[in-house]
């Protein structure tokens, strides 16, 4: 299956650049390009896109509105959006997990990098970096004041209490940023049990995906922020 890949980003050269290299795979086609948020979301629909490669700062409709948008439009559910910034870490890129992207990538990574991103993101994987899971995305999620508050849902911290004991675990195990293997060998069972519980926490706290997942397990306070 190809896997259909929009670009939004305000910098022709960029998207040029990132055509070329995903064009040249043959699993994955660039369907569209955006030079904004608002014509990203249009091209999302029209073009029936899989992937959304998308800047944070864009003029006019920026690409966390963009994301907001797009995650909130039922009809687009399909649709995973990787965010694109020149900074790894910050509010923009906290608020972006909040609004349904399925992780983020610098725009300094290496092609291989966001080729693997592309795939990961169309697999329904968190794309979450060493960085961000290892405290820095964490401490801000942690906060619980100013404009990074504003996309909290405290009904997704209340629906913990809906997991059996099983599904906290493996929670717990995909806030650390671990794959569903690593995870099976950690709590000694099968990747598929790992997967089916990864599905039902899904369902039950209203997560696109594993992303989402991190978030509502740091923001509950389930998992707490290591200070290295």
């Amino acid at each position: 299956m190809t896997i259909r890949v929009l670009l939004a980003d305000d910098q022709a050269l960029l998207r040029s650049a990132f055509r070329v290299l995903v064009d040249s795979e043959p699993d994955m086609e660039v369907v569209g390009e955006a030079s904004d948020g608002a014509e990203a979301v249009e091209l999302a629909r029209a073009e029936r896109a899989d992937v959304v490669l998308m800047d944070i700062r864009m003029p006019g409709t920026d690409g966390l509105a963009a994301t907001r948008l797009i995650t909130a439009d039922p009809a687009l559910a399909h649709v995973r959006v990787v965010m694109l910034t020149t900074f790894e870490v910050d509010e923009y890129v906290v608020q972006s997990l909040r609004a349904g992207a399925s992780g983020f990538l610098g725009k300094g990574s290496e092609p291989e990098e966001l080729l693997n991103a592309i795939r990961v993101a169309a697999g329904g994987e968190a794309l979450l970096s060493p960085a961000a899971t290892k405290g820095l995305i964490a401490r801000f999620l942690a906060q619980g004041n100013g404009a990074q508050d504003e996309g909290r849902d405290p009904a997704r911290s209340e629906r913990l209490a809906s997991l059996t004991g099983r599904e906290r675990e493996v929670l717990v195990q995909v806030a650390g940023g671990h794959s569903n293997d690593e995870i099976a060998e950690r709590l000694e069972v099968s990747p598929l049990t790992v997967k089916t519980h990864v599905n039902r926490a899904m369902a039950k706290l209203g997560a696109r995906d594993r992303a989402q997942l991190v978030v509502i397990a740091y923001e509950s306070g389930l998992v707490r922020p290591r200070v290295d």
